[in-house]
């Protein structure tokens, strides 16, 4: 069984390369900061070698900064531990093409340690652990990520020369909705839409939004580990195929002052058989454990933000009348909330609005199954829905800085019972390299601010 008839088999990969039509095999896993990482492998050796044997990559993978650069703090990888390796273990699930790509498939891998015991602090694994412990109290939980990004008409090359400033964007005012406006890179969000269905991503379409060449393409919702691994492979794929037009698009939070890019999470709980579990069919109203599940994610939100917004730019993006939520509140499909309720039976569902472009999916998926399953457990009980502008409200606001997520997930009981104390403590490394680091940069505001006025 494939996850539907686009993914491919062993057999049907097997047959592309030996007739020619496939030569390199992607092997990727997703490492802390989402990207995708791993080893183009011609075909034939992946069929004889590494189906059965696998293969592997230095441990230094999670333990780099943005820039590659290895960093002191973690536990599982450093100088005096050697930097040996992990194993990767194919998925064969996520075998898929790459139309984009010429005579390319992938697959996605979990990773290993050489004594097989699994990586744990690997996002991918994470995740895992979440949907055992949701399928433990008799659950499945699935997702759908609404990720959003900036496209310019310069090259990535030529945004770099250009220290990413004065980029010419796609659009030139608010395209939200606007069909005219998203005609304009058709050709680009086209191939995207079609190049992730032949990956076995079931598409459902592409929508401008409100910030200068800021377009969204939405995905169908699935099991939360095939929504968060389609996620990472598209994200990859739309910058490569940007690059392939001359283009290049962006997925961080906040790239200038105008709206940012979100990643909206839905997610839901179903019954292992598929029976509903969010909504009461017989009074047509939220189920019980919907409104836990709900209250665990509001009551852990202040210490999980690290794993909605993991950068320093993502805090830029919380900001009043911006679409991004500032207020730990709840509300029917009320978008000024940090969480919006939607739909009603099989189409109920909770929509996390804190998490931004540059989130990594696994984790944040992982950290809302965590919290809702916090709140399943302990039977938290769900507040009144806020009503009006959350914006102006007196409620609890979502952290407005990496230093202040950082210290709530740290000091966590939820997340350390959730994740392990090896996680959290990794993962806490992860925010103090770059937390230094920005504190370390002078910025282009001092410069501006300071060079001759001061």
């Amino acid at each position: 069984m494939t996850r539907n008839d686009r993914h491919l088999t062993l057999q049907q990969l097997r047959d592309e390369i030996e007739s020619g039509r496939i030569d390199t095999v992607v092997v990727a896993f997703t490492d802390m900061q989402g990207r995708l990482q791993g080893k183009r492998l011609h075909g034939r050796y992946f069929l004889d070698i590494v189906v059965e044997h696998g293969t592997e990559g230095c441990n230094y993978l999670l333990g780099v900064d943005v820039d590659m650069n290895t960093v002191a703090g973690y536990a599982m990888t450093s100088w005096e531990r050697g930097y040996g390796d992990m194993e990767f273990v194919l998925d064969l699930d996520t075998l898929r093409l790459l139309t984009h790509l010429s005579a390319t498939a992938m697959v996605q891998c979990d990773l290993v340690w050489p004594s097989h015991e699994p990586v744990v602090q690997s996002p991918r694994t994470i995740l895992k652990q979440q949907m055992a412990r949701a399928a433990d109290l008799g659950f499945t939980a699935f997702a759908g990520t609404e990720l959003e990004f900036i496209l310019f008409e310069d090259t990535y090359e030529e945004a770099l020369d250009a220290n990413y400033q004065g980029l010419t964007p796609s659009n030139q005012y608010n395209v939200d909705y606007s069909i005219v406006g998203s005609t304009r890179v058709e050709p680009l969000l086209r191939e995207i839409r079609n190049t992730m269905y032949a990956a076995g991503m079931n598409v459902e379409g592409s929508k401008g939004e409100c910030n200068f060449g800021q377009h969204e393409i939405g995905f169908l919702y699935d099991d939360v580990l095939v929504t968060a691994d389609n996620h990472a492979v598209y994200k990859t794929a739309a910058k490569e195929i940007a690059s392939q037009h001359g283009q290049s698009l962006t997925f961080m939070a906040k790239y200038d002052q105008r709206e940012g890019n979100s990643c909206h999470i839905h997610l839901s709980l179903r019954g292992q058989d598929g029976s509903l579990v969010f909504w009461d069919e017989e009074t047509g109203t939220r189920s019980a454990l919907y409104d836990h599940f709900v209250a665990g994610v509001l009551a852990t939100i202040p210490e999980l933000t690290l794993l909605y917004a993991p950068n320093i730019n993502s805090y830029k993006r919380f900001a009043g009348a911006s679409f991004a939520p500032t207020t730990i509140a709840w509300g029917e499909d009320n978008r000024t909330c940090a969480v919006r309720l939607v739909g009603r039976g099989a189409g109920a569902r909770m929509e996390n609005r804190v998490p931004g472009g540059d989130v990594n999916p696994y984790l944040a998926i992982a950290a809302m199954m965590a919290g809702g399953l916090h709140g399943i457990e302990q039977e938290l009980e769900l507040g009144p829905a806020l009503v009006g502008n959350a914006y102006a409200s007196d409620l609890p606001k979502v952290p407005a800085s990496l230093r202040e997520a950082r210290d709530a997930f740290a000091s966590s009981a939820v997340a350390r019972a959730a994740f392990g104390d090896e996680v959290v403590d990794h993962y806490t490394n992860m925010a103090d390299v770059e937390i230094a680091a920005f504190g370390a940069a002078v910025t282009d505001w001092e410069l501006r601010r300071s060079f001759e006025r001061m």
